[in-house]
């Protein structure tokens, strides 16, 4: 992967203009569909399959009147006087709302159909209305005609509020907090890199892949049904982990140009090695959010997926995008002192000024006193993080209600006024349905049921008890005592839901259901509750496994899936400080303390996740790659630390300033998720990957990094700190020394096909243009030379190129450029269809020379002029030959092509050792 991007970051840089063309039409692009298209985000969370959910549906088709989008007008008297008082007033209100566009209907709450429902002592009443369908089915007006309505009719004698669900939003509060987030990074960024242009840069990239991101989901949202918090989610995570990967990548791109590095070679060498762990930590990510599926809830599932594609976005602009704005500012991006010192010696760096660093200062102070006394740093990181997960015990989850809007809004007004003047179990009504289609007697049915679900305790009232209009079906519409979040209306919940059997039973009805938005709410937190476990064991399980991969070890692995677990203990215990106990409530914005919503849990999990191996990944395989080059474990652990700890500082700074900034929202449906992702990056850049990591890894020693051969062998092996970008860069001097070639082999050893034993070592070249018959009557030898040739087969050791391409990395690449003939194939036929292009790159590899052989005799000089002319065009011919010495068909090629010298012979002897040698000569 290395060799590839260092690739791609050549091409982008050379390209730079026309790839920062291409992105600017992208944003242009995707901002004229969202604005073309109109769509709309929705506020309902559905759940297919649960009872609150097929009950809502129910309604829908039997009781629409019940089943729409639903809104309240409160009305309470300024002076104390009976609500009759103002009976017309309230009427003509009514009559007024009925008549916009979009209401289904609005009953007179004094008639007998649909009564207001009062308070104790007749100063206070609430009207009910219904909207046609939820929210976004009825004109977007419809919400500011009876605002303006409720305004206008409001009096001295009569307060009035509008309430309900028909003022929920699906517009996300982005403001003055997402923006200084924004500042504060691109501060860290200045003072990282101590200059302002390259701060600006991860920045522009940042918002360009959020901008194109958040467009597109406007667009698909005319089409697809998405949750309003989904941008939300969205903007934060594009916006937080586009700055940190541009950093990775920018950070490593400075170093190099600050030792003299040509720029266009720094940004290749910049994308093969952070590129590379860039790729991994945003797979990380987009793997953990796509796993949301295993929650079984589309809503979520839709929240992950659009989350992991803005992720997955924004990986493809650092590698891409980056490098071209990189390439523009070229040498504006090199240091000035660097700058300054080879315009002095013509262009190149001193001897001397290069690979002047700090030798640690605090870095390395910090690191050799979390390792000094590793199992006590041990005990005082489990003690701390300990402390800070207690709080966890009382989190509670709900989804969010309108007592969660914010203080002052019409919205959390009137739900206040309800909880005051009626109690709050009027903010949370529940819906009992049933299936009386059977019974002789439906009013008598529904009051049985009446009396059956008061008997249950915990009902404050029972509002509605009525049959539809086709007598069919029974609605109960049950006011709690409690709110919507408390428990004990979960309990109610539970105790109708427990009761429905022996009701139907009873009563001889059935399908008795409890549904409504409170009980959808509590279905939502009951199923992801019971999707936490699976959801952690997925997560985990895969940290396990890509860990394993790229360390090589199972103790390193072990260790940053336990120091995962402690990120995240902390970041709930935090949460439930600030939403359940109320501290810091002020200085953060937050307006209520309750439940947390429901899916905080599992987001944060899922996107921690992704953020924790992002930071161990950067900080342990610089400490890897010490150890394996010096054998020093201890030392290892202190140079790779302050080699890498700085980025990873900057990096988490920076995550957590964005994530703080959208907790200023005041948008109770993401603060909390913001609050536990910018404690959880906290802890864990700080206190887990800077402190616990050390200390484990100092205790274990060398044990840290070792690995069962048996597990070594058959795990594959993953460049993440872009290893084999040694090897492309050596292939690229060698080349310039000795020119190009389509083949290198040198001490190349690889597994024989089909039976023990290795072919090799090979060593040699072969030049474009060049014919080789590769000379053996060993079946085996033979394959695996010519396998090995087409990147068909993986090198044990020493070097494999075919032109620019190196194994193992490159194999790919290397059979798209190889045209293969089989045994018994028509050679004459597959050599005249090969594509009339440059052949230069391009490799064609025959099995057989019998079978070539036998085409030129059928087709005398034909196919002969053919291999002149593709040896001619730059292509590489290699043939198999079963013969030990020259063959008569070799002879023959010989005699027949145009310039005998192009052809070349490359015999496989057995050696000593059973192994295949061979050189080319």
């Amino acid at each position: 992967m290395s060799s590839s991007l260092y690739r791609l970051g050549r091409t982008m840089a050379a390209l730079r203009w026309k790839i920062v063309a291409v992105w600017t039409v992208l944003l242009l692009l995707s901002g004229a569909l969202a604005a073309g298209l109109g769509g709309s985000f929705s506020t309902e969370f559905e759940i297919p399959g649960t009872e609150g959910q097929e009950g809502l549906d129910t309604l829908a088709t039997r009781f629409p009147e019940l089943a729409g989008t639903s809104g309240q007008v409160v009305l309470v008297t300024r002076d104390g006087s009976d609500i009759d008082d103002h009976r017309a007033e309230i009427t003509e209100l009514m009559g007024d709302i009925a008549e916009v566009d979009g209401v289904a209907e609005a009953p007179d709450p004094f008639g007998e159909i649909s009564p207001g429902t009062r308070n104790d002592d007749d100063t206070a009443m609430v009207a009910q209305f219904q909207m046609d369908g939820q929210v976004g089915e009825y004109p977007a007006t419809a919400v500011e005609e009876i605002q303006h309505l409720v305004s206008q009719a409001d009096s001295d004698g009569l307060e009035i509020h509008a309430g309900g669900q028909f003022l929920q939003s699906a517009e996300i509060p982005f403001g003055a907090g997402e923006i200084i987030g924004v500042i504060v990074a691109l501060i860290i960024l200045a003072i990282v890199f101590r200059s302002f242009v390259p701060a600006v840069i991860p920045i522009v990239t940042a918002i360009t892949g959020v901008g194109i991101a958040m467009l597109s989901l406007m667009a698909l949202s005319a089409g697809i049904s998405i949750p309003s918090v989904t941008t939300a989610l969205g903007a934060m995570l594009g916006l937080a982990v586009g700055i940190d990967y541009a950093l990775f990548i920018l950070s490593r791109h400075r170093d190099q140009l600050a030792r003299g590095d040509d720029v266009r070679e720094s940004i290749g060498k910049a994308l093969a090695t952070s590129g590379s762990a860039v790729i991994f930590a945003g797979l990380t990510v987009v793997i953990a959010l796509v796993g949301l599926f295993i929650t079984g809830i589309p809503f979520l599932t839709i929240m992950g997926v659009a989350a992991a594609a803005t992720v997955a976005l924004s990986v493809v602009v650092a590698l891409t995008l980056l490098p071209a704005l990189m390439g523009i500012l070229g040498e504006r991006l090199r240091p000035r002192r660097i700058r300054r010192l080879m315009a002095q010696h013509d262009g190149a760096l001193p001897a001397d000024a290069e690979g002047q660093h700090s030798p640690g200062g605090f870095k390395l102070a910090w690191v050799r006193l979390v390792t000094k006394v590793p199992a006590l740093t041990i005990v005082l990181v489990i003690i701390g993080i300990g402390a800070v997960s207690v709080p966890v015990k009382d989190l509670e989850l709900a989804l969010p209600d309108l007592g969660t809007e914010p203080s002052g809004s019409p919205a959390r007004v009137t739900y206040d006024l309800i909880s005051e003047e009626f109690g709050p179990g009027y903010n949370g009504p529940l819906l009992v349905t049933a299936d009386i289609i059977n019974s002789t007697d439906p009013l008598g049915v529904v009051e049985d049921l009446e009396n059956n679900i008061v008997d249950l305790g915990s009902v404050e009232e029972i509002q509605i008890a009525t049959p539809n209009r086709g007598a069919d079906m029974a609605v109960v519409v049950v006011i709690p005592e409690g709110g919507p979040t408390d428990e004990s209306t979960k309990q109610l919940v539970r105790d109708l839901r427990e009761s429905a059997p022996a009701w139907e039973e009873e009563l001889r009805i059935s399908e008795i259901t409890v549904t409504g938005s409170t009980a959808i709410g509590i279905d939502v937190t009951d199923k992801l509750s019971a999707a936490l476990l699976p959801f952690a064991l997925f997560v985990v399980g895969l940290s396990l496994v890509l860990l394993m991969l790229v360390f090589r070890s199972i103790w390193v692995p072990l260790k940053a899936s336990i120091g995962y677990f402690f990120s995240v203990l902390a970041a709930f215990g935090a949460t439930a400080m600030v939403f359940e106990y109320g501290w810091l409530n002020g200085p953060l914005f937050v307006d209520v303390n309750g439940p947390v919503v429901s899916f905080m849990p599992i987001i944060v999990m899922g996107v921690l996740f992704g953020l924790a191996m992002d930071y161990e990944v950067f900080l342990v395989s610089r400490m890897r790659e010490e150890y394996v080059h010096t054998g020093d474990a201890r030392g290892a652990i202190e140079r790779g630390f302050t080699a890498n700890a700085p980025v990873v500082t900057a990096a988490a700074l920076i995550m957590v300033s964005v994530f703080a900034g959208f907790v200023t929202s005041g948008w109770f449906m993401l603060q909390p998720i913001a609050v536990a992702l910018a404690v959880g990056v906290l802890v864990d850049a700080f206190v887990v990957r800077m402190t616990l990591v050390p200390a484990v890894l100092a205790l274990l020693g060398e044990r840290a990094w070792r690995l069962p051969a048996w597990l070594d062998r058959r795990l594959p092996v993953v460049d993440v700190e872009g290893e084999g970008l040694a090897g492309v860069l050596e292939h690229r001097r060698w080349s310039a020394e000795h020119g190009e070639h389509a083949l290198r082999l040198e001490d190349t050893i690889a597994p024989l096909i089909g039976e023990d034993g290795t072919i090799g070592p090979l060593t040699g070249t072969l030049s474009p243009g060049q014919l080789l018959v590769a000379r053996t009557s060993d079946d085996a030898a033979r394959a695996a030379f010519l396998a090995l040739a087409g990147g068909r087969l993986q090198p044990t050791s020493g070097i494999l190129a075919v032109h620019d391409r190196i194994a193992p990395d490159d194999l790919p690449a290397m059979q798209a450029r190889v045209h293969w003939i089989g045994a018994g194939a028509p050679v004459a036929r597959r050599l005249a269809a090969l594509p009339a292009r440059n052949l230069g790159r391009e490799l064609i590899i025959i099995e057989d020379l019998a079978d070539l052989a036998h085409a030129a005799a059928a087709e005398d000089d034909a196919l002969v002029e053919r291999l002149d002319a593709l040896l001619a065009a730059g292509a590489t011919i290699i043939v198999g030959s079963r013969v030990e010495g020259t063959s008569p068909a070799e002879q023959h090629l010989h005699r027949t092509l145009r310039d005998p010298r192009r052809l070349t012979a490359l015999t496989l002897q057995r050696s000593p050792d059973h192994s295949r040698e061979g050189a080319l000569v």
